[in-house]
């Protein structure tokens, strides 16, 4: 049975992931692929990369052992009879340790961002030949829409988007792991619920997720090692992957939604920095300090707290993307049952407000009070509206002018 299949794969992919990150550190400190503190970092000492290379290792045994060598789908509604076809994991996983490798390269000598991208391309365009492809999308009141050349293009996209999405939220010890075991163990239950007991998709998003776990015992704070671009990006693409699978095999108006849901964190994340980028005239691929780490280090939050924090975030949204699969609100053909929606509603009304106080309140109003204090230390005459305006002009601009305190009397 796939459910003790998922079990299985999850507990043996944490068990080599966390016994392999200790050797796949010594030999990142033999190459040179080491993590040095620096402004944009929160790094404070030299620190091993490479550690997505035994992530890789845990999931190729795990998918080895309980993953099927192809996944037959059902077929889609709008394509002829014999069209549905076939996900075959051996190009899947090829995928996966393309991209590792690719991030492997990119930990130890720093490539062009253009040779990581042409790198992401490969690996996604791998999964998709091996048939991994957004076929289609179920949209409220419009029913199905198929997309042309089988999706090839959109499936590329969303697979390095979430490459890129995962990475660029690498930033605190322990958040990119513990973000992607939380949304793996999601994937795995909303998969088996839209699939049943025998659903490919659940077992890759289980492994996923236990090789995230494993590796989290050795990169949360204080890190003794760091995934790097190869863990990050092939994190990414895995849940991409699992997404996509797990989303073929069913007419579920939501299929799509959900995972986009369970990934809502690091997608507004960097969604909130590229557009601020963009705003500034900056390159979006250009590292800086805007992600929501960086601005809770900058209001005073300790690492373990910041993570605390978007840790609980996720498995907020996650726990919303599985109500809205298993709170019976509506059939998921259109017809809805007023008690169940209006709990449905009252659950993401409180989601809302959550994520308004999170984005707002612990980053803005908290900054405003600290800057308050620093301020009035300095002058305690200092107006309201010049503590506002100065908050205002750090939050817009990023550039967060440091207070000189007043030197204590001796």
């Amino acid at each position: 049975m796939r459910y003790l299949d998922a079990v299985y794969a999850f507990l043996v992919a944490a068990a080599v992931a966390a016994l392999l990150t200790p050797l796949v550190g010594r030999l990142a400190r033999r190459v040179g692929a080491i993590a040095y503190p620096s402004e944009r970092g929160l790094a404070r000492e030299p620190t091993p990369l490479l550690g997505g290379l035994a992530i890789l290792a845990a999931v190729v045994l795990a998918a080895v052992i309980w993953m099927p060598a192809s996944i037959p789908l059902a077929l889609a509604p709008g394509y002829r009879p014999g069209t549905a076809g076939v996900v075959h994991t051996w190009p899947v996983i090829a995928g996966a340790a393309l991209i590792a490798l690719v991030g492997a390269v990119d930990d130890a000598i720093d490539l062009n961002p253009l040779l990581k991208l042409v790198g992401q391309i490969g690996a996604a365009s791998v999964a998709a030949a091996g048939g991994a492809l957004i076929k289609g999308l179920m949209v409220p009141f419009l029913g199905y829409l198929a997309f042309p050349d089988g999706g090839k293009e959109l499936t590329v996209l969303w697979l390095v988007a979430l490459m890129n999405i995962v990475n660029f939220s690498d930033g605190v010890d322990g958040l990119a792991a513990g973000v992607c075991t939380i949304d793996g163990i999601a994937f795995a239950v909303i998969a088996f619920n839209l699939q049943g007991g025998k659903s490919a998709a659940a077992v890759l998003a289980a492994i996923t997720a236990g090789a995230s776990l494993g590796f989290l015992f050795h990169n949360r704070y204080p890190a003794k090692i760091f995934m790097g671009d190869a863990g990050a990006n092939l994190l990414g693409y895995l849940l991409g992957v699992a997404a996509i699978i797990g989303s073929l095999k069913t007419n579920a108006v939501l299929a799509l939604a959900v995972p986009l849901l369970v990934l809502a964190v690091p997608f507004m994340d960097t969604g909130f920095v590229v557009a601020k980028r963009l705003k500034y005239g900056h390159k979006p691929w250009h590292a800086d300090m805007e992600h929501f780490h960086h601005r809770m280090a900058r209001i005073g939050f300790s690492q373990r707290k910041t993570v605390a924090y978007l840790y609980a975030w996720t498995l907020m949204l996650a726990g919303v993307a599985l109500a809205l699969r298993f709170v019976p609100y509506s059939n998921h053909h259109g017809r809805y049952y007023l008690g169940w929606s209006v709990v449905m509603a009252v659950i993401l009304l409180i989601a809302a407000v959550a994520s308004v106080y999170l984005v707002y309140v612990l980053e803005i109003f908290k900054f405003k009070l600290l800057r308050t204090i620093q301020l009035r230390r300095v002058d305690p005459d200092t107006s309201e509206h010049e503590i506002v305006a100065s908050v205002k002009r750090d939050i817009e601009t990023g550039e967060f002018d440091a207070v000189k305190l007043p030197e204590p009397h001796e």
